[in-house]
């Protein structure tokens, strides 16, 4: 019996803690002043790496906004590793102008193996020592003019890793693509810009962002092939004590899953991902917590809590207790009723959370009001199948699978 308080404790404690901590973040937000980077000179040379398989019909939108950009295109090199592709995508690429480096390697599959590939070949070449920073992107992205100008600014200002604003090409195709976009923008407006306020570090997404010779250079180019590499590149530099920055005014576009099978795949890579990461991060983040006094260190131990794989402990343990006859029924259908309640509430939440990052950011989202309204409704939906997905991730041998982009 005492164990099932502890665990019901647990989940209560930290989940309030998270919730308090996410509701703080979006006042925080809403009423102070976001951080802006100073003018800085246009002097520093960038290297962009893009990890690409079988992306011909969507990588030249990508590399046409990266040529049009304000910052000077002298200093900016464009380098693509065209991972297993069976498409024109390398030539397409190259008839562009830019670097291209192609990989074949079946067993080493995903995005972390192909940019390791990719920055170990600059690395022999001798062509990684001629940048001061590396920018990743996916092929699918698309890019504001200013983009690489504003990242230069914070970069400039003394980060050594940096995030950037993660906007949706396609948000208002349907209520999948919106879901996901939702959640992207309001990381992007709620806590990335917050922790820029609170002083504390940033999370990397996927795409977007950026770090400097000197972190490649401790990495040896790109160490990190988890199913969440992003996510791995951040508790790593967490724990080697760098500040992740974010520039809000550098905005780019990301294509969303449109298909509900192609998003339950990509977030349950990601959710499989998450525990991975746990798995080798998560004490070393909690005892950087305790030791160093650290708070990005206890912001992402909140991130990383395994909650759904502390759930099934819980319903296992429950179930067990009553069979053999140490706690009632009736007092596990309580618990069962308690947390219906919380999820109800939760649903309440997630629509008022998408509605607040619309009414925030409602010159970045291009859809109509009347879709907006109907996505608000149905970010709910988006956000609590998640349950089921987390569910599945502690089974799954989840495998990093490419995601047909239409451009």
């Amino acid at each position: 019996m005492a164990l099932l308080t502890v665990i019901d404790v647990l989940m209560m404690v930290v989940g309030g803690v998270g919730i308090i901590y996410q509701a703080i973040c979006v006042i925080m937000s809403l009423f102070s002043k976001p951080v802006h980077f100073p003018d800085a000179p246009m002097d520093k040379r960038y290297a962009v790496l893009i990890s690409a398989r079988n992306e011909e019909n969507v990588i030249g939108n990508l590399i046409d906004s990266l040529h049009n950009q304000t910052y000077p295109s002298k200093l900016i090199d464009i380098w693509l590793v065209a991972d297993n592709c069976t498409d024109r995508t390398a030539e397409v690429v190259r008839e562009m102008g830019c670097h291209v480096v192609e990989r074949h390697d079946t067993e080493l599959i995903g995005k972390g193996y192909a940019l390791s590939y990719l920055l170990s070949s600059m690395i022999d070449s001798g062509a990684a020592d001629d940048y001061d920073a590396y920018f990743v992107f996916d092929a699918d992205n698309r890019l504001d003019r200013h983009y690489v100008e504003e990242m230069n600014k914070a970069f400039q200002s003394g980060f050594r890793i940096l995030t950037s604003y993660r906007n949706s090409v396609n948000l208002a195709d349907n209520w999948v693509s919106s879901g996901s976009a939702l959640w992207f923008i309001r990381e992007s407006r709620f806590l990335n810009n917050s922790r820029m306020i609170l002083g504390s570090s940033c999370h990397v997404g996927g795409t977007g962002f950026m770090f400097s010779r000197e972190v490649m250079r401790r990495n040896r180019g790109w160490k990190f092939h988890l199913l969440t590499e992003d996510l791995e590149f951040t508790m790593d530099s967490i724990l080697h004590g760098d500040r992740i920055g974010y520039c809000g005014t550098a905005m780019l576009y990301d294509e969303q899953p449109v298909t509900f099978q192609q998003s339950w795949r990509q977030r349950l890579r990601w959710s499989k991902g998450f525990l991975q990461v746990f798995r080798y991060y998560g004490m070393a983040l909690i005892k950087r917590a305790v030791r160093e006094r650290d708070f990005s260190s206890v912001d992402f131990t909140l991130l990383l809590c395994p909650f759904t794989v502390l759930g099934v402990i819980r319903i296992v343990l429950g179930l067990l207790f009553v069979a053999f006859g140490f706690v009632t029924w009736q007092s596990q259908l309580s618990a069962i009723a308690g947390w219906a309640f919380d999820i109800v509430l939760a649903v309440v939440t997630m629509m008022a959370l998408a509605a607040l990052t619309i009414v925030a950011e409602r010159d970045h989202i291009g859809a109509t009001n009347k879709e907006l309204f109907a996505y608000v409704l149905s970010f709910p939906i988006y956000m609590l199948s998640y349950m089921p997905i987390s569910f599945q991730a502690i089974f799954s041998k989840a495998q990093w699978k490419p995601i047909v982009h239409k451009g």
